[in-house]
């Protein structure tokens, strides 16, 4: 069950909209006319892709990945693959596109895995980077947004697989938060 709460907008769709158009322009100019394989992080970060794909020019190879973590309460604890890439990035750029960068475990695992796989480049273009609870020292090359604290759902993000389909981003205000 649920913790009693309510939604309270932090960016409306035109904001996010807006502010997918600019990164899609950064990674454009980036990359150019080199050849590029774009990750989607599962499951919050299939909005965010989705969005990012339809804009950029290089007609990217795209893939999918998924990840789990086992006793993460904060360090220590195991990451692995749910679901793993299906093609080779060996020898070629890898844009990782994740929904929320927070303290940094997954992402540095993730980078390591492909770093080891022979990848020409790694960057990460990222929705909301939330550097207050960083961890490990992962930075995005592409970031949508800067949120310092709070929860927050929609647009591919959820609470308890809730509020996914939401098309802004939203702060869980819990009862006893008010």
């Amino acid at each position: 069950m649920l913790t009693p709460h309510s939604l309270r907008v932090v960016y409306p769709s035109e904001v996010i909209a807006a502010r997918v158009e600019k990164v899609a322009q950064e990674i454009n100019a980036r990359y150019k006319d080199e050849p590029l394989v774009m990750v989607c992080v599962l499951k919050g970060a299939f909005m965010f892709f989705s969005d990012l794909v339809k804009l950029i020019d290089v007609h990217p190879e795209i893939d999918f990945v998924r990840l789990a973590s086992y006793g993460m309460q904060s360090s220590g604890g195991a990451i692995t693959f749910s679901k793993d890439i299906d093609i080779s990035i060996k020898d070629k750029h890898v844009l990782i596109v994740e929904d929320v960068i927070d303290s940094g475990h997954t992402m540095d695992f993730l980078l390591k895995q492909f770093q080891a796989r022979g990848a020409k480049s790694l960057r990460l273009a990222v929705l909301v980077d939330k550097q207050e609870r960083r961890e490990v020292d992962v930075q995005a090359d592409f970031t949508g947004f800067v949120v310092n604290e709070g929860f927050i759902v929609g647009y591919g993000l959820d609470y308890a697989e809730r509020y996914r389909e939401l098309p802004a981003i939203y702060e869980v205000v819990f009862e006893e938060n008010k």
